[in-house]
């Protein structure tokens, strides 16, 4: 236990300094290399969610047996862009860069930072999720929800959200924040403008062409 708190606290300098450090790049909306590297993390975070996704279904079914068996994530190419993860993940930049001064600022310790980042994050989550149900998961005239149903659920949220959803992404958005933002962001800052540019030009490509291709099997198969 004494090693794994140590390794904690090592592990909670070192995102505390990661942070400092990249304070400068990884929050400046006016620059161009802040919206590219978003542009380039709105791409992947769209693919990465849907895998996380169905890792996740996997194992609420198992648990819950909650997930349909005709629900599109069991179906959907592993490269079909899922957007609500894209745009929660730069909705998640939008949110904690900016605060990220004052909450390093405002506690001692980097558990402190990180449960209020954990805390934000699951109301945000919470919000993110109603938001998207009240707009595009309304049920039909027989009660039928057309993405989610979470209205038989405990802990659900105006029979959209669902709590459990919401705890496990604020654990997501606490990663994001403090650790794979900041060392992406890191990583970038050591490339050439050129080849930033190109790295950001082959990432929305490819992304273009997942897009292409994944659609178009929709549309084939009449799911579209």
């Amino acid at each position: 236990m004494a090693q794994l708190s140590r390794g904690l606290r090592a592990l909670g300098r070192a995102a505390r300094r990661l942070s400092e450090q990249g304070g400068s790049t990884s929050f400046a909306p006016k620059s161009w290399p802040f919206w590219r590297n978003n542009i380039m993390l709105f791409c992947v975070d769209n693919v990465a969610g849907h895998v996380l996704e169905s890792l996740y279904c996997q194992i609420m079914d198992k648990c819950f047996g909650i997930v349909d068996d005709d629900y599109a994530v069991k179906f959907d190419p592993w490269y079909h862009p899922y957007w609500v993860y894209g745009f929660g993940g730069l909705a998640m930049t939008l949110i904690f860069e900016p605060l990220k001064e004052g909450l390093l600022a405002r506690h001692k310790s980097m558990a402190g930072v990180v449960l209020e980042t954990y805390l934000i994050a699951v109301l945000a989550a919470m919000g993110m999720e109603l938001g998207f149900g009240l707009l595009v998961n309304q049920p039909d005239e027989d009660g039928n929800y057309p993405y989610w149903d979470n209205s038989k659920l405990p802990l659900n949220i105006c029979k959209q959200a669902w709590l459990v959803n919401d705890l496990v992404m604020g654990g997501v958005a606490v990663v994001r924040t403090w650790l794979t933002y900041p060392l992406f962001c890191k990583g970038m800052s050591r490339l050439s403008e050129r080849t930033a540019n190109m790295a950001c030009a082959a990432t929305v490509g490819t992304f273009a062409v997942a897009c292409a291709s994944s659609y178009g099997r929709l549309i084939k198969d009449g799911r579209l």
